[in-house]
Formats: C-alpha cells, structure tokens, sequence
C-alpha cells in the first residue's frame, strides 16, 4: 500500500452533557483514536475534534434539581469528560462545546440559508404539554407504547424495538417522564426542515459507498416509507440557542449537536490560523469522516447531510457505525457492577488493557461486542504480557548485562526482518478499514514468530560456550529489532506503552516507514516493565466499586453507544426468581405445521404452531440455523402464556425455545418421542 498525503477531519459523536464517560461511550472513542493515529503514522494531517453535547431539557432541569445554572453543570461536566479521555490517550486536537460562540454563528448561519432556499417549513402542531410541570415536554420526556408494533416502555421520537418515528402524542397511553401525569396536547407554531426536498441527493448520497451494508439497508426502509419533514425547533422554557427572528423559540439539541463538528474544527482553525472554508467548501480536497453508534444513524446520514448540502457545505466523505457494548454477555447493569465510569475502571485497571482489548475485538461492520472479563484477563496477559513485552524482557537482559547495552552491528535473519516489514503493508490494510482485530491477530503472529525465534536460538545456552558472545548478541538484537516493529504497528492502540518501549530503545521516530530501518549499532536503556499481568481479584474488586458507586438497577442506553441483548454464547445466570414466578411459565409441547422467511428481516422465520387446542403465530430469530423445510413436522418447546407482542412483520404469539452460542450453533428445544402437541412440560 502506498500513501499520498491526505488532509483528513475525524469526529466522534458528541457525549451529552450531564453524566459521566462509561465503558460503552469508550467503544467509539478508542476506535476512533486508533484509526486517527494509525494515519498520523502514515503521515497524514489529521485533525481530531470533538464536543460535549450540551443543550436540551435534561441538561435545564438537572441543573434546576443541583440548583446552578446550566452553564455551570456543562463546564463542570466537560472537565470531568476531558480528564477521563485524557487517562484513556483520546488524543483530540481540540474538545469543545455545543454552547460555544462558533456553534451558535454556525447553527444561526445554516439555518438561514435553508430558510432563504425554502427549505424551512412552519405550521402550528399539536403538542404534548404537562400541565404540573408547565411546559411542552421534548420527545425523550414522554413514555408510552409505539405505535407501530406496540412495544411498551419508548420514548416518543423513536421505538428502540422496532426503528419507527413518531412523534410524542402518537404514542399510545403516553405519560410525562418528569411528573408522570398524562401529557395534554396543546397547540404551538414549529419549524421544519424539509427533508423530503433532498430525496434525490440523499440517494444519491447514501448509495455511493459511504455507508456500510446493513445501515444503507436500513435507510432503504426509511426512504420507502416517505421522508418526514424534521420538526426543528422547541418552545421555552428550553436550555440552547434561540432561533433568529423567532423569539421565545429554540433550536432542537439535534439541529446544533452535529453543528458541533464544525464548530469544534472552526475554534481549532482560529486558534491554529488554519482556513475554516479550505475543509468544508464543497470542492475541498480534505476528507471528513465521522464514527458513530448505529443507534444515531438517522440523523447522520440523513439529516446532517441534508443540512450540510442545502446551506453549501462539503459532505462526509463517510460515516463509520459500530454496535453497541455488552459487559460479561448482558446489557450493562449497575446491580451487577458491570455499568462501568470511565473513573471507576481508571482507578483499577491500565487503560491500553481496554484499549487493545477492544481493538482486538473491533471490526468495520455495526455488529455489537462483548466485554467478557474471564476472556479480558486472558488476552491481555497472554498477548501484551506473554507475548510482546516478554520479547524485550527476555532480550534487553543478555544485551544490558553482557554487552553494556550495546546492540550488534549486524541482524542475523534480515530475512526475518524483512518478513515482519512486508507484513506491515497487510496491517496497514486492516487499520485503514478499521478492521482492527484483524491487524492484532497479524500482530500477535508476528509475535508468536518472534518469540519461536528465540526459543530455536536458545541464546542463554549460547551464552554458557565460550566465544560465542557475538552471536548471543546478534541474536538478542534481532529479538529487540522485531520487538520494536511490533510496537511500531502496536502504537495506534498502546500509544503510552509504544512511548515508553520507544524510550527504552533510545529510539523517537515510531512512524509507519521507520519500520524498514533495522535497529542494530545503537545502545539501549536498562529494561523496566512496560505492562504487567491482570489478576482476577483486580476486577472483582473493579465490578464492586463500580456496584457501589452507582446503586442497583439496568443502565439506560446511552447516546452514540448505548446498551444492546446479550450475547447468548456467554450469558451469565440472570439473577434468580422464586419458585412460584417460575411456576407460571406455561411451557407446552408444539409441533410445527408451517415454517417460513420473512420477508425484509435478516434473522426471523415465521412459525405456524399447533398446540394442541389452537394453533398460534410465532416469529422467532433461529433462521441463522434452520431451513424452513427443515422444521416442518417438527416437535419443539413454547412458552404458551407469553402476552403477545406486535411486531413489524405481524403479531408474535409466543416464543420457542433454544439454546447455543447463535448463529448456527443454535438448537431448537425437542421433547422425546411420544409427545403430543399442546402437553404441558412440568
């Protein structure tokens, strides 16, 4: 692979204003720091900005609860934010706020130039309103059944179950999240950005590869079901920018939120004398791309382009979705001490164990991840501990002890060297298209080569035969040159380890094409740990604090990252039931009498089965492992007295019993011969 030199922005999504950093956040800021480096390494100009998120509702009524002002919860928020990225080598060329003077000159800015070219709409709406409260309630502050497939527990702008839009009062039984009465719906006058009128660029847009498969699937679905106009604005009392020339009216979060971006990239420019407009005029050279969650799709790929068009800016050149973070197989939960703060893990644990762990878990699709700590421990000590820093430990004694810290003049394998160079152009791949655990499985065996290396050599038996200290140091600078090209291709992910190697080497250029360059002639520094092993009792001790400092309960989902089910292949024992809950579960022996695809879902197929005294409609997500031919006449175990649940493709009325790691590793409950449909399982 080669390189020209590339201009290239990078953001990460904004974490909002008024809680702490925690692991599932870290998802997307690790991986976006390690693509960020690994193209500085390149040679690249790059430039990392980011913000905090910091108006909307909650950010006003939170601060209203503590009794200050919002501008002091944001401030005291974004230290808080900065400190914990900065502990986890996050290395932003600028961190901002939403709330700042270039946000609002660019939100006021963008606004006007979609209301000159008609593409701000206003009309009077019908709007949810708590009366105790006295105000209009935003989307997130209103609960109730999605009116689509009738999932209970949603908010009002979206169904976490189904990805349908609606709008608050659409919600069936809704109730206010801030008093708990049931809203009102009183009118009030709104602006609406005109999505439908970029139709044929978005498009266009979306389907010239800048999107990955599965979110430009999904966005096909949003494009035949109709582009909504996207109502903008909001009433006071509201914490944010007023819309000009509309007094008492207030930009959504979301409208100025991806403004950020820009933003954050202008107070950078200004402060480095850099030309704002040279980045984001439409004909710019310079690359942008964004990361994500895939939960944040819809406006980004959406809307903020929309936007950006419409006012004449450039367009991400990419957007980059991830999935979200499961912690030991399950949704993140305080009660379990897996809902993890940054500050929490920092005070336990060394960062770059997360840092690699992730990226040896990371790949370019939106497919969820899961932090197994029995599986963190291991990785971490067997890769960074046993394999790589081992290499130097082993190598950096003979050379301190017996050549004064002298390296030899010559390698004995440049072959080997050579080798580990070559490989480089394949990691090189892996990193640009942020498949990442991909570039550490080639790292690690190019370690495992490094280290068999050695052992074959056996220098501490040639170190015993006189008159073969040269070769023993020959070899044992061989070892330290193949070390110091693993930490070369290691340093996107353990950047303060890579600083610290690079320092004991006496070596300061740790740039993609140092690695052709063997190390050989020079001295070294006496050896010092650079990593050491994680024992069990750390993370127990970790999960407790983390327990302790947040109480019981699920955590929420949570912006860019969020909460996700868990994966079945590792999924701890739930906490325990009584006897008598669980005698409530009707399960019933059920033969198949039909079994089919959906149409438009990826895991489903559509169950008919017969119970016996009635037949019932199941959708159930085993299509990564059955035929639908293969099914049919079939006995498998129910749970008959699951309330029915309406879904997208239909009503589900029941669930079928499995077990496996998923995909096709997943099997269907059969009963012995003998049993009839509708028996009841006891």
């Amino acid at each position: 692979m080669t390189d020209t030199s590339r201009k290239i922005l990078v953001t990460s999504a904004l974490p909002y204003a008024n809680g702490p950093i925690h692991l599932g956040h870290l998802v997307e800021y690790i991986q976006t720091d390690i693509w960020v480096r690994f193209q500085r390494a390149r040679g690249h100009e790059v430039v990392y900005v980011c913000a905090d998120d910091a108006h909307g509702t909650p950010i006003m009524l939170k601060a209203r609860a503590e009794g200050i002002e919002p501008e002091t919860l944001i401030e005291r928020v974004r230290e808080e934010h900065e400190a914990d990225f900065a502990e986890f080598h996050i290395g932003f060329d600028h961190y901002h706020s939403t709330h700042s003077a270039e946000n609002r000159e660019l939100a006021g800015e963008i606004y006007r130039a979609l209301r000159d070219a008609g593409h701000i709409a206003t009309r009077t709406i019908d709007q949810a309103y708590d009366p105790e409260a006295g105000m209009f309630l935003p989307d997130r502050f209103v609960k109730g059944r999605c009116p689509k497939c009738g999932a209970e527990e949603q908010y009002g702008d979206s169904c976490e179950a189904c990805g349908a839009t609606y709008s608050p009062m659409e919600l069936q039984e809704p109730v206010s999240a801030i008093s708990g009465v049931t809203p009102e719906s009183r009118e009030s006058e709104h602006f609406f950005f005109r999505l439908a009128d970029f139709e044929a660029f978005l498009r266009e847009w979306t389907g010239s590869g800048r999107l990955q498969d599965a979110i430009r699937n999904k966005l096909e679905e949003w494009f035949e079901a109709g582009l909504s106009d996207w109502d903008i604005s909001r009433d006071e009392p509201y914490f944010g920018f007023e819309i000009p020339e509309a007094p008492g009216k207030y930009f959504y979060v979301w409208l100025d939120a991806p403004i950020g971006y820009m933003a954050s990239f202008r107070a950078w420019a200004r402060e480095h004398g850099e030309d704002f407009d040279a980045w984001w005029r439409p004909d710019s050279d310079a690359e942008l791309y964004h990361f994500i969650g895939k939960d944040i799709a819809y406006f980004h790929t959406l809307f903020w382009p929309a936007m950006l068009h419409g006012a004449g800016y450039r367009t991400p050149s990419a957007v980059f979705c991830h999935g979200f973070l499961t912690v030991n197989g399950a949704k993140m939960s305080k009660s379990r001490g897996t809902f993890i703060r940054a500050r929490d893990y920092l005070d336990h644990l060394n960062p770059e164990a997360l840092r690699y762990y992730l990226a040896a878990k990371l790949g370019a699709g939106v497919d969820d991840l899961d932090l197994n700590f029995d599986d963190f421990i291991q990785r971490v000590n067997s890769d960074l501990v046993g394999k790589v820093v081992n290499i130097a430990s082993r190598c950096a004694g003979f050379i301190t002890k017996r050549f004064d810290g002298q390296l030899a003049a010559e390698l004995p394998r440049p072959d080997l060297h050579q080798a580990f160079v070559d490989e480089g152009e394949a990691i090189a791949a892996a990193y640009e298209n942020r498949e990442f655990a991909q570039a550490m499985r080639r790292i690690m065996a190019l370690a495992d080569q490094a280290n068999q290396y050695i052992d074959e050599a056996r220098p501490w038996v040639l170190a015993k035969e006189p008159g073969r200290e040269a070769e023993v140091q020959a070899i044992n600078t061989q070892g330290l040159d193949l070390f110091r090209i693993l930490i070369i291709y290691l340093a996107p992910v353990l950047p303060k380890l890579a600083n610290e190697a690079a320092a004991f080497l006496r070596e300061d250029d740790l740039s993609w094409t140092a690695r052709a360059r063997p190390l050989t002639g020079g001295r070294i520094e006496r050896f010092k740990p650079l990593m050491t092993r994680i024992e069990g009792s750390t993370v127990e001790g970790l999960l407790e604090a983390s327990k302790a400092s947040l109480g019981g309960g699920e955590a929420e989902a949570s912006g860019a990252t969020g909460d996700a089910e868990p994966d079945p292949a590792v999924d701890p024992i739930a906490d325990t039931i009584d006897f008598d809950t669980f005698a409530r579960v009707d399960l019933r022996v059920a033969r198949i009498e039909v079994a089919e695809h959906v149409e438009g879902a990826d895991k489903l197929l559509r169950l008919e089965l017969n119970i016996g005294s009635e037949r019932r409609q199941v959708f159930a997500g085993i299509k990564s492992a059955y035929a639908p031919e293969d099914l049919v006449g079939r006995h498998t175990v129910m749970v008959a007295n699951l309330a029915p649940r309406k879904m997208r493709f239909g009503v589900s009325e029941g669930m079928v019993l499995a077990a496996g790691p998923g995909g096709e590793e997943l099997w269907i409950l059969s009963p012995d011969d003998g049993a009839r449909p509708g028996m009841r399982i006891k």
